[in-house]
């Protein structure tokens, strides 16, 4: 009974997350080793094991960083390579620990360790003062946005517990700390050998008044510091036991929510009502952030895996393209020619850094112009993404803001990520009116032409615009040429628009930057729409990558006459095709911003036709399209 009321107090204990770092030798092992003794969080006989090692090499005192040595290898080297989770508690809390490396060249890992907790060790010798490394180390306790810092100035006995020596570190690590998005910064002189000010007073440092570092542990705030007010719930799993039953499992990444109330689903926007919330332990009125549950809702809503379930008037962003600080993990350097897969919430997704805007010195904190990122160098790059993704700014929310990169070759983990906001360019101004067709002052349209049903009448069939869209090398010219010429054969009024015929003068002046894209799509849209109006069938062959686009084509016409053709073939396919050497160039890094290599293609979600050119024939595909003309009143 007694072990069972233990339990249930040991559960009801808050829990803290914190990070230790430092320069090499700056005791790190020390301090924790001395955390978990005082704390009364080691065996005896592992006590015994460790005052026994000490005897044996001579040591005046037990080394406590023997606790925390588990490699004979790592011990010699007198570094720690690999981040390394310790636990223990108090009567107040439980604590997790993130023993981070402090060597320059596992910066990756201090990210790694560091990114959940919710605060910050950072250990300074007092004989050296504040180190490079030692600025390093808050640069990125800042960009992880980790909201307490506590700075301890540690082996004090070796400078005879001097308080100006301590005052002066203080005073530097301020004066740097104001560069820093750091609000809570505490300082501490401490022994981690002799245990002064660890977690009790030292009567060494009477100039000392502040609390010891476990009263600080102890009694720091952090509930304020968490996210309670944004619920955003990123689904894992569909749950469907039996036909009566259909969950939606996952973990509140934020927020809270509770039966009964509205909810929107994403992408879908489809809105609903939370009608349970089940766990293995039964079913409960609310649930918050870091708890496993599953969902279940009062209509039927196709959900699935990486879809996000959120409150109905409180939205994460969407979209694919944005800003973000980057940290790259991976002893290949980043390929700009190539893409990467991002993993968000529950969400995989192909994409592609489109810039680096700078990498950033994290010795001096200055930025620098970069071609590519290498291993653990930090900076801000534009990210696009194949398909939007549901995120928050990485301020506001951890959970929605943060990501990873992976190698879709060698599935490494090459970098992590921490989201800004939207990218802002001078594409976003193009993006807001492409719902809206451009028109000039002072001009009227002409409604005294011949109208499109006259030309109709005369044609014998119907105006349309097939737009076909797809990667280069898909086949879409191929096959829409061979629809134009048996469109033509059978009589029928047909013009065709092509993506290269085009840019030798319509839109000869436009680059194959996003916004150029854009306005390249824009322009032939309005071209394929006069057509449209004078009863053609309109053939548009264009690679078109970007959703929106497409989208806005479709808007200016009436409903019916556009047929989205989703020419379909595997990328590995069109790059052993490659007609015009372009993927070749593109792979080579002499093509910037080339569809599928360097630049996202965003597949149709509800395309009116879909051929697959790699497997079936272009006069087969042909037939297919007639057929579907035929069947629409077309033809």
């Amino acid at each position: 009974m007694a072990a069972g009321h233990q339990m249930q107090d040991y559960e009801k204990k808050s829990l803290l997350r914190f990070t230790t770092t430092g320069s090499v030798d700056d005791g790190k092992s020390t301090l924790i080793g001395r955390l978990l003794y005082e704390t009364n969080c080691i065996f005896e006989d592992q006590y015994a094991a460790v005052a026994k090692t000490s005897e044996q090499r001579g040591d005046e005192r037990v080394d406590l960083a023997l606790l925390l040595d588990g490699l004979a290898a790592e011990r010699e080297q007198g570094i720690t390579i690999d981040v390394a989770y310790r636990y223990f508690t108090t009567e107040k809390r439980k604590f997790i620990i993130a023993d981070t490396p402090g060597h320059e060249q596992y910066t990756r890992n201090m990210v790694t360790g560091a990114s959940n907790s919710e605060l910050a060790i950072i250990l300074i010798d007092a004989r050296h003062g504040v180190l490079t490394q030692s600025k390093r180390h808050g640069f990125l306790i800042s960009l992880l946005q980790i909201p307490h810092l506590v700075v301890a100035v540690n082996k004090m006995d070796l400078v005879d517990y001097d308080e100006e020596v301590y005052e002066r570190i203080v005073a530097d690590y301020r004066e740097f700390s104001q560069k820093l998005d750091i609000h809570d910064i505490s300082f501490i002189p401490l022994s981690a050998l002799d245990g002064d000010n660890v977690t009790t007073r030292s009567e060494k440092m009477p100039w000392y008044e502040g609390h010891t570092l476990l009263h600080i542990l102890e009694n720091v705030h952090v509930d304020a510091d968490k996210n309670y007010v944004d619920f955003r719930f990123p689904v894992q799993l569909v749950q469907r036991p039996n036909l009566n039953f259909r969950g939606f499992a996952g973990t509140v990444t934020s927020g809270t929510i509770s039966v009964g109330e509205e909810i929107a689903t994403l992408p879908s926007g489809k809105t609903s009502k939370v009608k349970s919330i089940v766990t293995y332990d039964g079913e409960l009125e609310s649930a918050f952030a870091g708890q496993a549950v599953t969902l279940a809702l009062e209509d039927e809503i196709d959900i699935s895996r990486g879809d996000m379930i959120v409150r109905k008037n409180n939205l994460p962003q969407v979209g694919n393209r944005f800003d973000a600080n980057l940290c790259w993990m991976d002893e290949e350097p980043m390929d700009r020619h190539g893409h990467y897969i991002l993993k968000h919430t529950t969400q995989k997704v192909k994409v592609f850094i489109s810039d680096i805007n700078y990498k950033i010195d994290v010795n001096t904190l200055h930025r620098q112009d970069a071609d590519t990122f290498e291993l653990n160098e930090i900076g801000r790059v534009s990210l696009k993404t194949s398909q939007p993704i549901f995120f928050d700014n990485y301020r506001t929310n951890h959970g929605t803001g943060s990501f990873i990169l992976i190698d879709p070759v060698s599935n490494r983990t090459v970098a992590a990520g921490m989201i800004r906001d939207l990218t802002r360019t001078v594409n976003d101004v193009t993006s807001s009116k492409r719902a809206e067709s451009h028109v000039s002052p002072n001009v009227e349209w002409e409604t005294r032409l011949i109208d499109r049903q006259a030309w109709e009448a005369r044609n014998g069939h119907k105006g349309a615009v097939l737009w076909f869209t797809g990667l280069s090398g898909s086949g879409k010219t191929t096959v829409a040429s061979k629809l134009a010429g048996s469109l033509f054969k059978q009589g029928r009024q047909v013009a065709m628009l092509d993506g290269d015929n085009v840019r030798h003068g319509l839109c000869g002046d436009l680059a194959f930057s996003d916004h150029d894209r854009s306005e390249n799509i824009r322009r032939v849209g309005e071209t394929a729409k006069l057509f449209f109006e004078q009863g053609n069938i309109v053939v548009c062959t264009f690679i078109s990558p970007f959703r929106e686009d497409r989208d806005f084509v479709r808007s200016i016409l009436p409903e019916g006459s556009f047929f989205e053709v989703q020419v379909k073939c595997d990328i590995e396919v069109c790059k052993r095709r490659d007609p015009k050497g372009l993927y070749k160039k593109a792979l080579a890094g002499e093509i910037k911003d080339f569809t599928g290599i360097s630049s996202p293609y965003e597949e149709p979600e509800n395309p009116e036709l879909v051929v697959e050119t790699d497997l079936q024939s272009a006069d087969d595909l042909v037939a297919t399209l007639i057929v579907r003309l035929e069947k629409d009143g077309i033809i």
